[in-house]
């Protein structure tokens, strides 16, 4: 099929402009026309869809996602398409796949582990990476970043400390790569070792060696009490090399902290003013997630796996941070300190065990307390856990998502590890449109479209796409205003969205009538404006 023809929809064309009634044609990979009902209606189209009052928008792009591995799954994976996303931005949080170099290959793979499944590994630099997942094929399109704990990590290790000058060269240079290579920008994780031991000079260090409209996105050193200094950092960093900034999934974390997203928003207003071009995203939900091993202080993880494992198994280390988890200082972002042990629940581990349960009743079911629980499971898995945190309050989330350089990211956790994962791996993009739209009208439709699509698309550079104008890909989504759902939950997270009624990725139909059609036509996009074009390939995995 080179040509589709889609009659009688409610057209919403991804810039906030009210809905109009339109007919659109797609050839060959891109939209060729746009037009008053019936305009159309000589044309000759391999196919026609009488769209009957469906709303028809551009496919929606995940500002923040982890589905770094999704190439390699056997397989269309189904978690973004099925919510109408076309496009996601990967390599989020300081965590990117490459590069890999030799020497430094099992501190990597044991770092990525814990967040990534089982991956092959068969690549050195960013430039082979994206070779193998473009041989391998994308089910939506792909933006990727390098991260900043892959690109420490493969020059000095897990160690906390400043690097030397040699070494940040290095680290520069293996950016420059991959960039040249097609990456988007750098990406940084300020909670997670080994970025938590990098300083601004080190983050701006790099930073400056992205091109014009490269992106720094940062998961911010705090999101609790420590959510302005976060803020403040990262606008140092952007400010200082000028380059575009992108706060990851905005939020305020803890009970203490809540309320604290609006003074962290008028920080980041007044550096727009000054000449920042800075954007956050964020998710509808009230939890985060992330590697259970968060749970516990940067001094416990410095020096990469084995040596926190060793941890877990040193008495002293551990009355030491379970003083410093009771405690709360301030001075890291701790969880458990923050929310509390009834609030943390197990999402997925590697042998399968309490999933869905939280800390406090893994705890009562072995008969200990809930910090011997968080260190049984991590030692029986090997580090390799994940959790949801229930942390955050609705009226942030609306504050933050209300915001007018607000985006939208799933930053849902790679897909493959089974589990209970948090549920806006599946529900992110159609909750918005059914909570924060229908029901709450915490936004108008158009608007939560052009935070979805066309702004998303103008922060990363990818213009072509996020628009439903001629000349644009065609990346577009059929669904239903008055019935579109999410439908994943904390228990089963996997549920699939109601309500999308197709989805077309480069032209080629990835999604309809409830399924995937068992082709990836998506692409790895390249910094500046491409062509758009057919894709597709059927589903083989890597």
């Amino acid at each position: 099929m080179t040509s589709l023809l889609i009659r009688g929809s409610r057209l919403f064309d991804g810039t906030g402009a009210a809905e109009r009634p339109a007919d659109v044609l797609l050839v060959e990979g891109a939209i060729a026309a746009v037009a008053a009902p019936g305009t159309l209606s000589r044309v000759a189209a391999d196919r026609v869809i009488d769209a009957d009052g469906l709303a028809l928008a551009p496919g929606f792009i995940d500002a923040h996602s982890h589905a770094d591995s999704v190439p390699f799954l056997p397989g269309i994976d189904a978690s973004k398409i099925s919510q109408g996303v076309t496009t996601e931005v990967v390599g989020n949080c300081g965590f990117s796949l490459a590069p890999h170099p030799a020497d430094r290959s099992s501190e990597i793979q044991e770092m990525c582990g814990r967040l990534f499944p089982s991956l092959p590994y068969d690549w050195n630099t960013t430039a082979e990476l994206y070779e193998r997942t473009d041989q391998a094929g994308y089910t939506v399109n792909t933006v990727p970043l390098v991260g900043h704990h892959t690109l420490r990590a493969a020059v000095m290790g897990i160690d906390d400390r400043a690097p030397y000058p040699a070494e940040t060269a290095e680290m520069s240079a293996h950016l420059r790569a991959a960039i040249s290579a097609g990456a988007f920008g750098l990406s940084s994780g300020l909670i997670y070792a080994p970025g938590v031991f990098a300083t601004v000079d080190e983050l701006a260090a790099l930073a400056a060696g992205l091109p014009a409209g490269g992106v720094y996105a940062t998961h911010l050193r705090g999101e609790g009490p420590r959510l302005l200094d976060g803020v403040a950092e990262a606008i140092a960093v952007a400010e200082r090399v000028g380059c575009r900034l992108q706060v990851s999934h905005l939020k305020a974390a803890g009970k203490d902290a809540w309320g604290s997203v609006v003074p962290a928003m008028e920080l980041m207003d007044l550096a727009w003013k000054r000449g920042v071009d800075v954007h956050h995203d964020v998710y509808p939900y009230e939890a985060n997630s992330t590697m259970l091993m968060s749970c516990l202080p940067p001094w416990f993880q410095d020096g990469g796996h084995e040596a926190t494992v060793r941890r877990l198994r040193d008495p002293s280390a551990l009355d030491r941070a379970e003083g410093e988890l009771a405690r709360d200082d301030g001075t890291w972002e701790n969880w458990v300190g923050g929310s509390g042990w009834p609030n943390v629940m197990i999402a997925s581990t590697a042998n399968h065990e309490f999933e869905g349960l939280t800390l406090d009743r893994v705890a009562a079911l072995r008969g200990t307390t809930p910090f011997q629980a968080l260190v049984d499971v991590l030692v029986s898995n090997d580090l390799r856990a994940t959790m949801s945190v229930f942390a955050m309050c609705e009226e942030d989330v609306e504050a933050v998502l209300r915001h007018p350089r607000a985006l939208v990211g799933s930053d849902g956790l790679p897909p493959g590890q089974g589990g209970k994962p948090h549920p806006r791996l599946y529900g992110t993009f159609t909750r918005v449109l059914a909570r924060h739209v229908r029901e709450k009208q915490t936004l108008s439709l158009p608007e939560a479209i052009a935070k979805m699509t066309s702004r998303t698309a103008k922060v990363f550079g990818i213009e072509e796409r996020g628009v439903v104008r001629p000349g644009a890909a065609a990346d577009v989504v059929l669904f239903d205003p008055d019935r579109v759902q999410d439908k994943a939950t904390f228990l089963e997270p996997t549920r699939v969205s109601e309500g999308i009624e197709m989805v077309l990725v480069g032209g080629v139909v990835g999604w309809e009538r409830g399924e995937a059609t068992g082709v990836r036509g998506g692409r790895r996009l390249r910094p500046g404006a491409e062509p758009a074009g057919t894709g597709g390939r059927t589903a083989t995995g890597g």
